[in-house]
């Protein structure tokens, strides 16, 4: 068999498959059936290898397709356009951290391991909350394990989740749960955009075993009698779960403060760019009960001393299945997202506590300026009166597909359709008030 252009070693095929004691290579596929097995060469390439230049040449064709905008999108829903530091990548981009996978001897590790630890502690910070372990996936990620923790707990089977929950973390939790026979109980959303409190209260909670809410929720409404929610789960022996957008906690009260047994959440606000749809990294903390700890998955980095007496860091809890007998596993989570971690550790660092109260500020006012151009051009209305971060969700006069179209044609992402007339806007720090004035008198213009 010749040399092939991209396939290195092709030639050495025949001799691979004596080593392993094998005549032809189609008995390596024997399990699969035949009629999925393709009977010819693959058509990709461009015939022949290219040269650096000439794939540099062609990615920049493909990239001058892409849609070129005017300003930041105005879209939200679970991945936000945020203001990166610089400094950020600059660390990233350290080949300590970019080339580090999960440390198998972690102790030798002790600058990664170190990075994690002020990870968790300024997370720990920021979310009042006592244990956070060093990171998952992504948020809907976080709340499945979180979800699974209340149930290996109290053993019950229901999971009360609010209709405001984002639709894509409500997907991943039922693919999640699917095997373990848990059902969803969803809490209408009641006239003012909140969770309906009476609902809830009529459930039956001896069949509970969480109860989750979303802070701020989907639709960017703030939920503002959570203290019910905890107080309700406390007495009941529920395990409360809150999912909260971290920049938010610069206005609002804290999972700590409001007295959740867990809390989740994506660190994508902190520090990392949005870019088809990852990676971001999953935030899940407990407060201090070893009936939640010990069920935590993922590993928790701790602080301690070596033999001479000096300050080091190790592996404290690691409840993976590489760590432990298949069955006393918490999680099957192989690994974690130490760099975007690093990242939320960075952003953190920098903004400390003033600086993201100012910029929580900063985003508050500016999104409510956006709705009050929205009501003042009476484009349409507002969907709920009640107060909201980051997001609003807006029902305007004439469908929204036309509208959303003609501001696409203008440099302009809009928000994200939720019906024929409705869509939900999300406005940040990046968006100017010349951005904001800009969308408002384009949709005028073709409302």
């Amino acid at each position: 068999m010749d040399n092939h252009p991209w396939l290195p070693n092709i030639s050495r095929i025949q001799d691979m498959l004596r080593e392993i004691g094998v005549e032809e290579i189609d008995e390596l596929f024997q399990d699969v059936p035949e009629d999925l097995i393709l009977r010819r060469e693959l058509k990709v390439g461009y015939d022949s290898p290219l040269s650096e230049e000439e794939i540099r040449w062609r990615l920049g064709q493909v990239a001058e397709r892409n849609l070129k905008l005017k300003y930041p999108p105005f879209l939200g829903a679970g991945a936000y356009p945020h203001s990166i530091p610089s400094v950020i990548k600059f660390i990233l981009t350290r080949s300590e951290f970019y080339t580090a996978y999960t440390p198998y001897q972690p102790e030798v590790n002790q600058g990664l391991l170190q990075a994690l630890f002020e990870y968790q502690s300024l997370m720990a910070e920021l979310l009042e909350m006592d244990v956070v372990n060093s990171s998952h996936y992504d948020w809907g990620g976080s709340l499945a394990e979180a979800v699974l923790m209340a149930h290996r707990i109290n053993g019950r089977r229901k999971v009360v989740v609010p209709e405001s929950i984002n639709p894509l973390h409500e997907q991943v939790l039922r693919t999640w749960i699917s095997g373990k026979e848990l059902e969803v109980v969803k809490v209408p959303t009641g006239k003012d955009g909140k969770v309906d409190l009476d609902f809830l209260s009529s459930l039956n909670p001896d069949e509970i075993s969480s109860v989750y809410v979303q802070q701020p929720n989907f639709f960017g409404v703030v939920e503002t009698e959570l203290e019910y929610v905890t107080e309700w789960a406390r007495k009941n022996n529920v395990v409360s779960i809150v999912g909260v957008s971290p920049l938010s906690l610069g206005l609002i009260k804290s999972p700590g403060e409001l007295g959740f047994d867990i809390a989740v959440g994506d660190g994508q606000e902190l520090g990392i760019p949005l870019n088809f749809g990852g990676p971001y990294s999953g935030i899940l903390a407990t407060r201090m009960d070893m009936k939640l700890v010990r069920q935590m998955p993922g590993r928790i980095v701790g602080m301690t001393q070596d033999v001479n007496g000096k300050r080091g860091f190790t592996l404290i809890l690691q409840t993976r299945e590489q760590f432990a007998r298949r069955e006393k596993a918490t999680s099957n989570i192989t690994t974690n997202e130490a760099l975007i971690a690093l990242a939320n550790a960075v952003y953190l660092s920098l903004l400390g506590r003033n600086g993201i109260k100012e910029l929580a500020t900063e985003i508050y006012k500016r999104s409510h300026y956006a709705l009050k151009r929205m009501e003042d051009e009476e484009l349409g209305t507002r969907k709920w009166e009640s107060d909201f971060f980051e997001e609003f969700t807006f029902v305007f006069r004439s469908d929204y597909d036309r509208i959303h179209s003609e501001l696409l044609k203008r440099g302009i992402h809009g928000g994200l359709k939720l019906g024929p007339r409705e869509a939900l806007f999300c406005v940040t720090e990046v968006h100017t008030k010349r951005a904001i004035d800009d969308l408002i008198n384009a949709i005028k213009e073709v409302a």
